[in-house]
């Protein structure tokens, strides 16, 4: 079943929800702020055409990491590699291959950062375009699920 991880817009907190067709509205536990949804009946399908939050069709495909974790752990190998002479970033990049491996994709959507676990359709979703990024981001361009092209 896919699940959703809407970020609250008024705290930044995460709000976890499960697709229903019949719900309109999640709350964010922290805050008690609503955010509007609209879950279709492919949304609990676990297939993903349309954000639920901002009714965006562009998403991007990613491992499912911490990213400020992520860049936590490089900078204390950085850091101890003064004294391992290199080996902690060694080290590093193979828990990183290690974890690349081993963990599972998740889908963004560019326009409003709302993640969405196990798709039944992620093949379809494509990686990352830090092009696209911008131009939806900074200009906010609609590409309707297309890809970029030149």
């Amino acid at each position: 079943m896919m699940s959703v991880q809407i970020t609250c817009t008024n705290c930044g907190s995460s709000i976890e929800v499960h697709p229903d067709h019949n719900a309109h509205k999640a709350e964010c536990e922290v805050c008690k702020h609503s955010v509007d949804v609209k879950f279709t009946s492919e949304h609990e399908q676990g297939i993903l055409k349309e954000c639920p939050v901002c009714s965006r069709q562009d998403f991007y495909k990613q491992k499912d990491f911490n990213r400020k974790i992520g860049v936590t752990l490089f900078v204390i190998a950085a850091i101890l590699s003064i004294w391992t002479y290199g080996l902690s970033l060694v080290a590093l990049y193979l828990v990183d291959l290690f974890l690349f491996r081993k963990l599972a994709l998740v889908a963004i959507c560019y326009k409003c950062r709302t993640n969405f676990r196990n798709l039944a359709n992620m093949p379809e979703i494509r990686d990352y375009d830090h092009e696209m990024n911008d131009r939806i981001v900074y200009s906010d361009h609609d590409f309707k699920g297309k890809p970029l092209s030149h």
